[in-house]
């Protein structure tokens, strides 16, 4: 569960890579775009541009680079080419990316041209919430911390939050000890220690927190049909606090 500091300096290359990926789709005009394109244009970026691997890929029989979750998709979307990103969508993109046998794990939700305001302020507290968790980071903190401080932010502002899935500890393996709820109490919980690196992930719903999964077995929606939003970053406990490893270029906390 915790690394090494040859470890950690893999990880925060690997970091660095996938925010790469993200810094070339915030360039992107995704109005028009199908989320298979959008999937095929990451994986050339991260196999040719970047020479690593995109770690999703084949993971647990998926065949794609990356989730691409659209509107009322919670998590898990399958890329498709006949789902055309139009204006006044929001869209998560969930990216992992292994290079020298570690992976880094990041996601952002993005507004498709011009969005309606409620679904554009939905996405502000997703991503608030998620540096909100963030700010708990640090040595002797507790991981109910982390879930309290992303729970009462999102209720603070009418939303919910999902609770079937969380963060998770990341190295050599996508999935690793411990599980990083989105919901707790504070002293709760797994003490933090200097060299543990997991993601933290929220995934906000504009509605109720229910969801159910469709009969291809991956796609997660809210049950009410209403909007989910979702942001991630692969974080490293230091002896001084926190480290983003997937913090983007220009990119500041929320």
């Amino acid at each position: 569960m915790v690394k090494t500091p040859d470890e950690l300096a893999l990880m925060r290359v690997s970091g660095r890579l996938l925010a790469r990926v993200f810094e070339m789709l915030d360039g992107l005009a995704l109005a028009g775009m199908s989320t298979l394109q959008v999937n095929d244009l990451v994986e050339r970026f991260i196999t040719g541009e970047l020479q690593a691997r995109p770690a999703s890929k084949g993971q647990y029989g998926f065949g794609f680079v990356l989730n691409a979750s659209v509107n009322q998709v919670v998590c898990h979307g399958v890329p498709e080419a006949a789902r055309i990103l139009r204006e006044g969508d929001i869209v998560n993109l969930d990216i992992t990316l292994e290079k020298d046998g570690f992976i880094a794990d990041s996601s952002k939700t993005y507004l498709v041209g011009e969005v309606a305001p409620a679904a554009r302020r939905l996405v502000q507290v997703a991503e608030a919430a998620m540096w909100q968790g963030i700010r708990q980071v640090r040595p002797g903190a507790h991981l109910g911390d982390i879930g309290h401080a992303i729970e009462r932010h999102a209720r603070r502002h009418g939303c919910s939050v999902v609770r079937e899935y969380c963060g998770h500890g990341i190295g050599r393996a996508m999935h690793e000890e411990p599980q990083v709820m989105n919901t707790g109490r504070p002293g709760a919980g797994l003490r933090l220690r200097p060299g543990m690196v997991f993601t933290i992930e929220p995934m906000i719903n504009q509605g109720r927190r229910q969801v159910a999964t469709e009969p291809d077995g991956w796609t997660v929606v809210t049950v009410d049909g209403k909007l989910s939003a979702q942001f991630e970053h692969t974080v490293a406990v230091t002896a001084a606090g926190v480290e983003v490893l997937t913090l983007r270029r220009g990119e500041a906390a929320a």
